[in-house]
């Protein structure tokens, strides 16, 4: 009876057996796995562990623009904070004016991308922000750059959007677009619980550095 239980299971045995090597045999590369399970790492096809395999990186929520390089040194401050909260994102320079063509593909396509909000910002006649919202239904946060009229017109370019195509407009320059990053960060939190709590983070933080300072005596 012994002899004939070992033997139904030694049958059983070979037909999982044979299952799954047609199985691995139907897979593209399956015959990479079986020599891996026999421990021949030289077939194997990466060349990472098993267990440290490079995790996709994350798509941008947010997308800062420019209007030219000249304009980094502000719009940094928005890039800035948006890592220091850990809110993934990209930056470019497009011109409303000098690369209209790819500044409207840009738009049109943010929202398939995975972009949720854009900040641009721009001065002198400053209309990057409003072309962008001519063509995406995204929300646009404008900041208008320092120029040699102090920003103002920077500002009302930006600010005086006809009805119907809204542009969120922050202050002239570096505070601004540290208020656009934090302004997206937030509208990115009514969704999403873990930029919710990180935002909270951020200006529980704030609120303890300022409680905290001392003055000089």
């Amino acid at each position: 009876m012994l002899s004939e239980a070992l033997q139904r299971n030694a049958k059983h045995e070979a037909r999982l057996s044979n299952i799954f090597r047609c199985i691995l045999s139907a897979v593209n590369g399956g015959q990479r796995f079986l020599d891996f399970a026999r421990n021949d790492r030289t077939s194997w096809p990466f060349t990472e562990n098993l267990y440290n395999l490079p995790m996709p990186e994350s798509k941008p929520l947010v997308a800062v623009i420019m209007g030219s390089k000249s304009d980094w040194d502000t719009m940094r401050n928005a890039v800035e904070t948006l890592d220091e909260l850990g809110v993934p994102n990209e930056a470019r320079v497009l011109s409303a004016h000098r690369t209209p063509d790819a500044t409207t593909e840009f738009a049109r396509g943010a929202a398939d991308r995975g972009l949720r909000v854009i900040i641009a910002g721009a001065g002198g006649a400053a209309h990057l922000a409003g072309v962008i919202a001519a063509h995406t239904w995204l929300p646009v946060l404008g900041v208008p750059i320092q120029s040699k009229l102090q920003g103002l017109d920077s500002l009302l370019s930006t600010a005086q959007m006809p009805g119907g195509i809204p542009v969120g407009t922050l202050a002239i320059g570096e505070a601004g677009a540290k208020n656009a990053a934090l302004l997206a960060v937030a509208i990115l939190a009514t969704s999403d619980d873990t930029i919710r709590q990180k935002l909270e983070a951020f200006r529980r933080n704030q609120s303890e550095a300022v409680l905290s300072a001392k003055l000089p005596r």
